[in-house]
């Protein structure tokens, strides 16, 4: 089984490698993703928040020269979220493509939702990327 998805992506007039190291920092989650707004801290050799969901956290993939800042979330329930993340060169610029899944009992509405949330995020990242 498949779960519905929506690539949602964004133009950014910066460098490929200076978007990627931004983008896959997570320490700088919070300064353009609104579920992470609150801050995020180093525990360890992890990275936790505090989200609308209660404490997370966020492990991403290992630096790689593919543009790949997937990441993970682990919720307070245990429950594992896969974020999808790209930085794909665009020319001189990079596009930044983020992949929404559908999530087993989401409505059409909650999806539609998501998605505008991920939109101004990546609108957020794209601003102060671009200034």
């Amino acid at each position: 089984m498949t779960l519905e998805t929506r690539h949602i992506s964004i133009s950014i007039e910066r460098p490929v490698a200076e978007v990627y190291v931004y983008v896959s920092d997570p320490a700088r989650l919070p300064e353009w993703a609104s579920g992470l707004s609150s801050g995020i801290s180093r525990v360890g050799d992890r990275w936790v928040a505090d989200s609308p969901m209660g404490r997370v956290e966020v492990e991403f993939a290992p630096a790689n020269a593919f543009g790949v800042a997937d990441h993970t979330v682990t919720l307070p329930t245990s429950e594992v979220f896969s974020n999808p993340l790209r930085v794909i060169g665009n020319d001189g610029g990079s596009e930044v493509v983020f992949t929404l899944f559908r999530m087993p009992g989401v409505s059409a509405t909650d999806f539609d939702r998501d998605a505008g949330t991920v939109e101004a995020d990546l609108a957020a990242l794209k601003r102060r990327l671009e200034r």
